[in-house]
Parts: C-alpha cells; structure tokens; sequence
C-alpha cells in the first residue's frame, strides 16, 4: 500500500501566505520560503504553493518566489496558478518545482492539458479543482473561486484525467477554511471514479479528519491553517495517522 501524503498549502497574495474562510477574508500566515522550510524539515511529504491572484490580476507566476522556496525544500513541491501554456510551465519547472497546478486556463482551454502531459509526462500535470455544492451539484469555479463555470466536478476531472492530468488536487469551496471536515461524499466518490492520485483540499481542523479522508481513499491530504498557526504539527499528525493504521512516510 501506497504511504498517504500530507501536503501542507501555502496560498500566496502579494508575496505573503494568506489564508481565508470559504475564499475570502484572508489574513497574513508568514513569509512563503520560511514557511516552506519549517514544512520540509518537520516532515512534510510534498509542498504546494498557489499564487491565488495570479489569474484573476492576469499577472505570470511568481517564478523568482518559486525559485526561492525551491531552494529551501527537500520534498516535491508544486507551484499554481496563472500557467497557461507550455512555456509558463517550463519555466515553472526550471525554477526547481516539480509539477504544476493547472485551473482555469484548463477550464477555458482543456488542450492545455494533453500539451502539458505531451511536453513533461503525466507526472508533471496537476489538475486543481475548485468546486462548490447546490441544487444537487458540484459546479467547478475559476479565477480563485470567483466565477461559476458550466462544468460539473465528476465529468470535469475524468476529462482532465483522460487528457493526461496526472493527479487531481479538489477544493471544496464550502469546506474550504472552516475546520469542519473535508467533503467525504465527493472525494469518496472521485475515488471511486478516477484512477490518478487525489489530493483532498479544505475544511481540515483535527488530525480525526485527516484519517477520516483517508479512509474514503484519497491519497494526500492538503492543510493550511491547522499548520501555519500552530494548531497540528506534522510529526503529530503522522504519529496518531500511524497509531490508528494509516500507512504513512516517516
């Protein structure tokens, strides 16, 4: 059996780690390259960094930021957010990351994905999702939460995973910072649909709910407040993941 991943998320706004609830409301958590440092010496397995106002501004990636993290960590990390095409993503990958988050420029484009899998390998490609529930549906957003899309989240991701996304990172808008639980309904389901790795994003608040979505199948968990401010330690969290039978790196 495959070792669970716990990936802690740094959402970068003008150089700073923010953090908000449901997508708003952001407060500062820290400087971006400390942070991913402690990360990787506390034992993280993978580090995901996504510039949140990258597209919505239509500014690049934070490449020089990139680059700084890079520098600071030992474990795979992903960078997200503005990449568009095959050249943002070589840049991206020069910059010493490891693979690339892809939203909306997938969504408007969804080539994007088969070029990006055709140009670096299916491991490179990162398929992130954001996705809100109502009227009996999980409708995918973009441009950082901002705009409602035709795209229903099941037939999306089986699309992405058909055109060569190599993993799916899912956020639950409605779960996203209010420490209640990941969507357990919807990420059972994507397991039970895809084939490719999934990530599950938001609603995390105690280490009870990292095991709980482990057990509908995900492969990696993705947390951000219960790290930055000190509320779970990762060598905790992985102890009691441990204690309760969760296979886990060490």
């Amino acid at each position: 059996m495959l070792a669970k991943r716990i990936i802690p998320c740094l959402d970068v706004k003008d150089g700073r780690t923010v953090k908000g609830v449901n997508f708003v409301d952001l407060r500062d958590a820290g400087d971006p390259v400390a942070l991913g440092a402690q990360y990787s010496e506390q034992g993280a397995d993978e580090l995901v960094l996504l510039d949140i106002t990258a597209t919505h501004e239509r500014r690049s990636t934070v490449i020089d930021l990139a680059k700084a993290v890079a520098r600071g960590v030992s474990i795979p990390f992903t960078l997200g957010g503005g990449i568009d095409s095959v050249s943002a993503a070589g840049a991206v990958l020069y910059a010493g990351c490891d693979k690339v988050a892809v939203n909306s420029a997938a969504v408007r484009r969804p080539e994007l994905l088969d070029e990006l899998a055709g140009a670096f390998g299916n491991q490179f490609v990162v398929l992130a999702v954001d996705a809100r529930f109502a009227e009996e549906r999980w409708t995918v957003y973009t441009g950082g939460g901002r705009h409602a899309t035709e795209h229903e989240l099941f037939s999306w991701c089986q699309e992405a995973q058909e055109r060569g996304a190599g993993e799916v990172l899912f956020t639950s808008m409605d779960h996203d910072g209010t420490k209640a639980g990941f969507a357990l309904d919807a990420l059972s389901q994507l397991s039970q649909k895809l084939t490719v790795p999934i990530i599950a994003s938001g609603g995390a608040g105690t280490i009870q709910d990292f095991a709980d979505v482990f057990a509908v199948g995900v492969d990696g968990a993705l947390a951000a407040s219960v790290f930055h401010f000190g509320e779970i330690g990762i060598g905790e969290l992985k102890g009691e993941l441990e204690r309760q039978g969760v296979v886990v790196r060490n």
